[in-house]
């Protein structure tokens, strides 16, 4: 049974609110249960240092403990919501020293104009995830895998967002009236760089 959390002094409870009856955009049905993370999973925590695999239900052997993948998406568009042409900011905030694994866009309504492009960056650089217009949208509907490129910049970033959370911000190659839900998976606090 779902337990809806309320906030003692001095706390505050996630931007996102479940268990709501009429659901703004972005907030679930049921209720959630918020977590600092990041949120480890498996039946061996500790090696018992015999070198051997665990078993089904066995819970000795080398450890087998794996990070949880974490997920954030918003909506997007290919207009602007911070005064500077074809920018738009998302709530996505990626907490330091995790590694992004995954970006997709479910366009929903195609983009329109010159270039149907667009690149993701953050708050601090309009280049750190992918090039600028690296993103190909084609003007066409449906959903659009993005990658790093081959820019060390940002395969490092993806590797390790850095010491610091890192908002998501699109840029648009130009404005016009492109919508879609942008996706970014991530291993939460993992601080790996290789």
């Amino acid at each position: 049974m779902a337990t809806y959390i309320t906030p003692t002094s001095g706390q505050t409870l996630p931007d996102i609110t479940g268990g709501q009856l009429t659901q703004t955009n972005g907030d679930p049905v049921f209720p959630g249960t918020p977590f600092t993370g990041p949120l480890l999973a498996g039946n061996v925590f500790n090696s018992d240092g015999t070198g051997t695999l665990a078993g089904v239900g066995e819970q000795s052997g080398t450890a087998n403990v794996g990070y949880v993948r974490m997920a954030q998406s918003c909506v997007i568009t290919q207009a602007t919501n911070t005064g500077t042409a074809g920018q738009f900011a998302c709530p996505i905030v990626i907490p330091a020293q995790s590694q992004i694994t995954s970006i997709k866009l479910m366009v929903t309504t195609a983009f329109t104009g010159t270039a149907t492009t667009l690149g993701i960056g953050s708050s601090g650089s309009a280049t750190a995830f992918t090039a600028a217009n690296a993103v190909v949208t084609s003007g066409a509907l449906g959903q659009v895998s993005i990658t790093p490129g081959t820019g060390a910049t940002q395969i490092g970033n993806w590797d390790n967002v850095g010491t610091q959370d890192v908002q998501i911000v699109v840029l648009s190659t130009n404005t016009g009236s492109g919508v879609g839900t942008l996706t970014v998976e991530y291993i939460q606090g993992i601080n790996l760089a290789s």
